[in-house]
């Protein structure tokens, strides 16, 4: 009889850009990854892994995955490539690099990452300190939640908020601008059983997601508008005594001054703008304050659109006045990252950064390849990690123009000949979760996760973190932080002194493999029940009095020179769409619909959007039309049709739908526009304008045309 093989397990966490940060289990035979499971005694995850996780292991082994270093030997684009050595790669990377410093300074040289990877060691800001330490620009990293964060920060401080696993205890659930089931799907079982206790769903969204069709109540206000909304509601709370006086008088600033602003919003304006009528506004305001605790899940949509940030300090104004803030799984939910314990400055080094030195923000990467912003020097070198943003990124376009540049030296670690590495002169293998360590930090939950090696890297693939010792080593640098393994690294970034870790240490984690932070438990986290928010008041900050505009940490990474000097308006308040038929009439003859993408339920961003399987269980790029659209426009269902703009343009199927409403369509994103039937992407027609705070992207604020194809 012979003897089966013995398995070995390891801590995982997963990677991927979601609020859930899954705890999973890695299970290894000889040598290779079998499985992959969810960790069945995390509270949070509870062993379930989403439909993009659920085939992780295979994931690790997959044929079209980049194993060796590649040069580029045939035209950008054309996905032509040999194989060389890491040596051979490592020489010529940074020749290249000494030689661009020499012709054109350091700051002709920058990096681009976002969240491929989420971890402290190996994720968004593997490289920053490498990158301070060699002097190139800063890239500002505001893709998404800086325009929420900002404005969090502004109203409430850098407080958690409520624990996800508290809304179990609320009755009166608001999830606004977050599709849970399909993005953050390991929160739903606890508004479930807080539904199942008696509990009231509600979904704010701009249009039928799969969320709000399991509500018991969707409001749908037009896209762009939902701080009007927000005004509304506070209109209306004031105008009907809904608001605590006791608790406000006593825990906010500013209430006299919302409370003027907030006249305005008469309940007719509101209709007239939201297209959401009076009477529900009317009736939010009274259900939400008075069925306690109340609570609102704010997703990140919310800042997509020009008037983000100013929207998002209304909506945190709501439980305020409620009194919310009173009770266990009352107030507010964003991203419970600001508890987390860990040294930033130590993570990207600011200390590096030269005085003078430039920042380029990761959504005007197309603009300032292509010389739009009148950038001296040029981008010379790019190198970009844990991002594809020829899928991701606006104006999508003007990107594929810029790293079609042969004056370009653009270098990319990947895990497949992505859309964008497909323009790289050197593709590095990177490795995925399974084959490095790190520890995870959540932006959804309280947990911190480690993240084991379970498996020897796949071909010749290396992680983030030992590719910038390698740089390091070869540009002659010799700091300290350079020469720490990555286990190493994710010690020295927890600050294990601090309150929230609770003495424990990282054998710790070993062997248990996560630690809920030492903030309360959800049975009794009550973190401003008497007010004491982490503002300079101590109190929710209706009003802010001479506040400039700036990125929040840790997107911007306590980079504290880069505060723009844009005054904040010292109140919450509605700031329209910028293209609109309100706010720009001619544009919307020509572009007479609204489009928002949101996240695909299949797809992680673009991770997967390769993978056959992933691509038939979501389906081909489509177009969700109202009938009313469709039928002006000569579409019918599955009719294959033309999404355009002055900024490109895309092609999907048609589905036509009441999920949407009149002047409204949705695309989904992620897919890859080399697999879609164009040449292009939902952020082809994506502008990359800021919103009003944080410098926050404006994927909802975009007018498009829609034709069918023939």
């Amino acid at each position: 009889m012979n003897e089966q093989p013995a398995r070995k397990t390891f801590f995982g966490g997963c990677p991927h850009d979601c609020p859930d940060t899954c705890a999973m289990i890695y299970e290894v035979e000889d040598g290779r990854l079998v499985e992959v499971r969810g960790n069945k005694e995390h509270p949070m995850t509870r062993g379930g892994l989403c439909v993009k996780l659920k085939d992780y292991h295979d994931h690790h082994y997959n044929p079209d995955r980049v194993l060796y270093p590649l040069r580029r030997v045939g035209p950008k684009g054309s996905r032509q490539f040999a194989r060389i050595s890491w040596d051979e790669a490592i020489a010529e990377i940074t020749a290249r690099w000494k030689d661009i410093i020499a012709k054109y300074g350091s700051q002709a040289i920058m990096p681009y990452s976002y969240l491929g990877n989420e971890g402290l060691v190996q994720g968004l800001t593997a490289g920053d300190a490498f990158f301070n330490r060699l002097g190139s620009t800063v890239n500002e990293k505001t893709f998404c939640a800086s325009g929420s964060s900002t404005a969090w920060l502004l109203t409430v401080g850098p407080t958690g908020g409520v624990d996800p696993e508290s809304f179990v205890h609320s009755r009166y659930i608001v999830i606004w601008a977050c599709n849970s089931i399909s993005t953050n799907l390991h929160h739903w079982p606890f508004v479930l059983e807080a539904q199942k206790r008696g509990a009231k769903i509600v979904v704010i969204d701009s249009y039928r997601s799969r969320t709000a069709k399991a509500a018991d109540w969707h409001i749908m206000p037009k896209p762009g508008t939902d701080g009007a909304l927000a005004m509304g509601i506070i209109a209306a709370m004031i105008e009907n005594g809904y608001v605590d006086r006791e608790w406000v008088d006593k825990c906010t600033v500013g209430y006299p001054e919302l409370a003027a602003r907030a006249a305005e919003f008469t309940p007719d304006y509101v209709e007239r703008v939201t297209g959401v009528p009076a009477a529900d506004v009317a009736r939010f305001a009274r259900e939400f304050a008075t069925t306690q605790p109340s609570v609102i899940r704010m997703g990140v949509a919310l800042e997509r659109h020009a008037g983000g940030g100013q929207t998002i300090r209304a909506v945190c104004a709501i439980p305020a006045l409620a009194g919310s803030w009173r009770h266990v799984g009352g107030g507010l939910l964003q991203m419970p990252l600001w508890e987390f314990p860990v040294d930033w400055a130590r993570v990207s080094r600011p200390d590096f950064i030269r005085p003078g030195t430039r920042v380029v923000n990761n959504l005007q990467l197309g603009r300032a390849l292509v010389g739009d912003m009148q950038l001296d020097p040029l981008i010379m070198g790019l190198y970009i990690y844990n991002t594809n943003p020829v899928s991701q990124a606006p104006e999508t376009n003007k990107i594929v123009r810029g790293l079609s540049r042969e004056d370009l030296f653009f270098v990319t670690a990947e895990h497949f000949v992505t859309d964008t590495a497909a323009y790289a002169d050197i593709v590095l293998p990177a490795t995925m979760a399974g084959e490095h360590d790190d520890m995870m930090f959540s932006w959804g939950h309280f947990y911190l996760t480690i993240n084991e090696k379970a498996i020897e890297p796949c071909g010749e693939a290396k992680s983030n973190a030992q590719i910038f010792r390698l740089f390091a080593a070869a540009m002659g640098f010799d700091d300290t932080q350079f020469k720490m393994s990555d286990m190493e690294l994710a010690e020295h970034y927890v600050q294990w002194a601090a309150p929230q870790m609770a003495g424990i240490d990282m054998e710790y984690f070993r062997r248990h493999g996560y630690f809920h932070l030492a903030v309360g438990t959800p049975d009794d986290r009550l973190p401003h029940a008497e007010g004491k928010f982490p503002t300079p008041s101590g109190k929710v900050e209706f009003l802010v009095k001479d506040a400039k505009n700036f990125v929040a940490p840790p997107f911007r990474m306590m980079y504290e020179a880069m505060q723009s000097g844009e005054d904040v308006d010292p109140l919450p308040g509605y700031v329209p769409p910028r293209e609109s038929a309100a706010s720009n009439p001619e544009l919307a003859k020509r572009y007479p619909l609204n489009v928002i993408s949101p996240k695909s339920h299949g797809f992680l961003n673009s991770c997967y959007a390769n993978e056959p399987h992933k691509i038939r269980g979501q389906g081909e790029q489509f177009v969700l039309m109202s009938p009313t659209d469709a039928a002006a426009r000569g579409v019918r269902e599955g009719d294959p049709v033309r999404v355009f703009n002055d900024r490109g343009d895309f092609e999907g199927l048609a589905r036509v739908t009441d999920d949407v409403r009149d002047g409204v369509i949705v695309a989904t994103l992620g897919y890859w526009r080399s697999l879609n039937r164009s040449d292009g992407s939902v952020n082809s027609i994506s502008s990359a304008e800021f919103c009003g705070l944080g410098r926050a992207p404006t994927f909802s604020d975009n007018l498009v045309q829609v034709v069918r194809v023939n």
